[in-house]
């Protein structure tokens, strides 16, 4: 108790009184520095978060460039946000040190760190939640950049692919983001002082009875997560499931939306589709079958067809939809009443269809001016 006396009395002293409020402003001036230099980082990740916005709702770059900039905006956000906090750090951790120098103020500094424990626990927690989301954000989308860049993107693959990317990287950051809140909130507990091991299990046996009912909305998730991870099918696709052929208008993690052939619009449960036929990923195929009479010549045909369809593949309408010269078969079958010649044409997405009405009427009037006839009464149904 004596010592006690002894140094607050030389505490309170001119001599001792000057001195710290030397090192005071010492003080003050090193925080006024590094609040200083905070500040201009700040100003230059804000300039550069501008920049980026800008660059996003441009939205004319590529997918790899679109992945790689919402990367650098995440890590831009995580280093603004922990500028900031470093800048409210200094002037705490300053104001608490000035005031430990002088014995008239030194209960505040002790009252503050004591009445600042469990805050300043949250915080820590709550910033390192918001630091490890942001991260796992920007490594989300340096991954998917990575992949994306070692593929050649045309725009239908571009399209596809970006479909896919964000529906992935949507989903990803969804179920990082819960499991890092879970555990921010499980140590945010742990810091204030809760036993966090009797609600770890009656979250357990919660978990366990919201499971049950919520089976079928899993299997949707869960099934519809990997349709569009593996690239199954996108939207704007024509599919056949459960014997229903249609344009595929919307997809998500619970359901998918078909347009059939008839205008009606058909949505499945994603858990309730198994096999899938589509009709438009990534190119399409023209399955043509030609009828003509025993009576012609084949080979002038044959030839004839193949000269009908480089015509076609050369010309500016049909180039584009067309990827390659058409494949002719040869005679597919002998008929009852004639042969059936069949070629492949390999066209773009969903063109099979228009494709193949032209090239049947280009090879009509070329038959026509040719006199080869078509045997009026074939069954023309294309076979199985």
């Amino acid at each position: 108790m004596e010592e006690g006396l002894r140094r607050s009395y030389q505490e309170r002293q001119p001599d001792y009184l000057l001195a710290q409020a030397g090192l005071a402003i010492g003080t003050l001036m090193m925080v006024l520095g590094a609040i200083w230099g905070l500040r201009r980082w700040e100003k230059r990740l804000q300039r550069g978060k501008r920049g980026l916005r800008q660059a996003l709702q441009a939205q004319t770059h590529t997918l790899s460039a679109l992945l790689d900039e919402r990367r650098r905006w995440n890590m831009t956000e995580a280093q603004l946000r922990f500028s900031q906090l470093l800048q409210a750090g200094a002037w705490v951790a300053g104001g608490l040190l000035i005031l430990s120098r002088f014995p008239y103020t030194r209960v505040i500094t002790v009252q503050a760190i004591a009445g600042l424990r469990i805050p300043f626990r949250l915080l820590v927690v709550a910033l390192g939640v918001y630091l490890a989301v942001r991260l796992s954000f920007a490594l989300i989308n340096r991954l998917t950049a990575l992949l994306v860049s070692s593929y050649e993107l045309t725009p239908e693959v571009n399209r596809r692919t970006q479909l896919r990317v964000q529906t992935v990287s949507r989903v990803s950051r969804g179920i990082v983001t819960l499991v890092l809140l879970g555990l921010g909130g499980m140590a945010a507990l742990t810091a204030v002082g809760v036993n966090i091991a009797p609600l770890l299990a009656g979250a357990g046996l919660i978990g366990v009875a919201l499971s049950l009912p919520a089976q079928s909305l899993i299997k949707d998730a869960i099934n519809g997560f990997f349709i569009i991870l593996e690239d199954q099918y996108a939207v704007g696709d024509v599919i056949t499931v459960h014997e229903i052929r249609g344009l595929v208008e919307n997809i998500n993690l619970r359901i998918t939306q078909i347009r059939d052939e008839e205008g009606r619009l058909v949505t499945i449960p994603n858990s309730e589709i198994g096999l899938i036929a589509n009709h438009s990923s990534h190119w399409s195929q023209a399955d043509v079958y030609i009828p003509i009479s025993y009576h012609a010549d084949v080979d002038r045909v044959l030839a004839l067809i193949e000269t009908t369809g480089l015509t076609m593949q050369q010309s500016d309408r049909w180039h584009p939809a067309m990827l390659d010269k058409p494949q002719v078969l040869g005679v597919e079958d002998f008929g009852e009443r004639g042969l059936t010649i069949r070629v492949w044409i390999r066209t773009q997405p969903l063109k099979q269809w228009d494709v193949a009405r032209e090239y049947r009427r280009r090879l009509k009037v070329a038959l026509d001016a040719e006199g080869i006839d078509i045997p009026a009464h074939i069954d023309f149904k294309t076979p199985h």
